[in-house]
């Protein structure tokens, strides 16, 4: 699968992301460093699919389960203070809370709440940005 992030207009920090068949997500940066501040920019979305897969981890359980949940609220605050550090004493911190609503009339007790937020650790974003070794290789490629 490609993803592709297009300079919308010369000179300006926007882009436009074209993922399968969805052309309208924007990308840019704040107004501190340059940009127009219209759109997330990269750490946004970054953060948002740990938040996102977490969230959707969770329902595809429960769902699997039978339980009653209804909705989830998933906060994700990042703490970037030590990220530019040297060395393996940067680091980049995400904390994430997480709100299980039950059904209309259902209650979720503290057990399935805990487990529920057991198995949002198991979501592949959160495995993948805490126990795998990401590569990233960069090249050029002639226009055609």
């Amino acid at each position: 699968m490609s993803i592709e992030v297009i300079t919308r207009k010369a000179g300006s920090f926007v882009h436009r992301v074209q993922v399968a068949s969805f052309e309208e997500l924007l990308v840019d940066v704040p107004t501190v460093v340059g940009g127009e501040d219209s759109a997330p920019d990269p750490h946004d979305y970054f953060d948002l699919s740990l938040g996102a897969c977490k969230s959707i981890t969770v329902l595809m359980y429960a769902r699997r389960k039978g339980l009653p949940l209804a909705s989830i609220v998933t906060t994700v605050d990042r703490d970037d203070s030590d990220e530019r550090r040297a060395g393996e004493n940067a680091e980049y911190r995400l904390s994430v809370s997480m709100h299980f609503q039950a059904e209309d009339g259902a209650e979720l007790d503290e057990v399935t709440r805990q487990r529920l937020l057991e198995i949002s650790e198991r979501c592949p974003i959160h495995r993948l940005m805490t126990s795998t070794r990401v590569s990233v290789t960069s090249r050029e490629i002639s226009p055609e």
